[in-house]
């Protein structure tokens, strides 16, 4: 961000309009051809190596002020919270072309309502003035949506994963094995038995376990759902207030666990 800065003010408009003066003046100033046609002396022309370094030191002096002006910083602040917002929305199209291709018709109906949303917002932001709080809404509100794209799209494939996995194949080995116990006399073999069937038992555990955790994902995802919504109405009718933006920052930090854990978990996937 300060290199931002640093070159936000070299490049100002104003800095640049009177960079190019100076240079224009020090190369009139160091020709005595140039001086006599205007009327001057050439014989009192500046040399290079006094007109250039000090047309740059003048053009340093208009940066270093430019960088201490407080409105200079004031738009650059103002500029910069648009560029992120930006960005913001910008990471939200892309995630949701991803989500597209793992999401069923149900959730992509949902997906594009939350769009929808996220683009009313957007757009009202941009329409008025917008304050600290508005700026702050708007911002956690498209970290919301953020949030809530990545989580989606891997509710949905650990969804179509879990669904592909056959449970009957492992009850049928612990049914088996459970069988075998019964007429096994090495007590070696007795032993190797029982922990296959714990460890098939705590196999089938963890995907129930895992279904569990689908279903208040699911049921988190319609809160989001309805969190931005709600914003939307609000940051219309400019009822933002510091309430609000608590209740955004918690919901961002929560669904932003549970797609790590989600993540964690497409990563270290059941294998029957």
């Amino acid at each position: 961000m300060k290199a931002r800065l640093i070159l936000r003010a070299l490049f100002k408009l104003r800095n640049i309009g009177i960079l190019i003066l100076l240079f224009g003046a020090a190369v009139l100033i160091t020709d005595s051809s140039a001086l006599t046609l205007f009327g001057g002396n050439g014989v009192f022309a500046v040399p290079d190596i006094i007109a250039f370094p000090a047309a740059l030191a003048a053009y340093a002096a208009l940066v270093i002020q430019t960088l201490n002006s407080k409105d200079f910083h004031d738009d650059f602040n103002k500029r910069e919270k648009v560029r992120h917002i930006q960005d913001l929305n910008y990471a939200c199209l892309k995630l949701s072309n991803e989500a597209k291709r793992n999401t069923n018709s149900a959730y992509l109906q949902k997906m594009k309502k939350v769009m929808e949303d996220k683009n009313d917002i957007i757009d009202s932001f941009f329409r008025g003035e917008h304050g600290y709080i508005k700026e702050r809404i708007t911002e956690q509100t498209l970290n919301l949506v953020v949030s809530y794209l990545k989580l989606l799209n891997n509710f949905c494939i650990r969804s179509r994963e879990l669904s592909e996995v056959d449970v009957s194949v492992v009850a049928g080995r612990i049914n088996a094995n459970t069988r075998k116990l019964g007429f096994t006399k090495d007590i070696n073999m007795v032993d190797d038995i029982i922990k296959i069937i714990e460890m098939d038992e705590k196999l089938i555990n963890r995907l129930k376990d895992e279904k569990k955790d689908l279903e208040r994902i699911s049921a988190k995802l319609d809160y989001m759902e309805s969190t931005v919504n709600m914003f939307k109405h609000q940051a219309l009718s400019s009822e933002e207030s510091e309430e609000m933006l608590e209740k955004l920052e918690t919901a961002v930090n929560e669904a932003e666990a549970l797609d790590n854990v989600l993540e964690d978990r497409r990563k270290n996937k059941l294998k029957l």
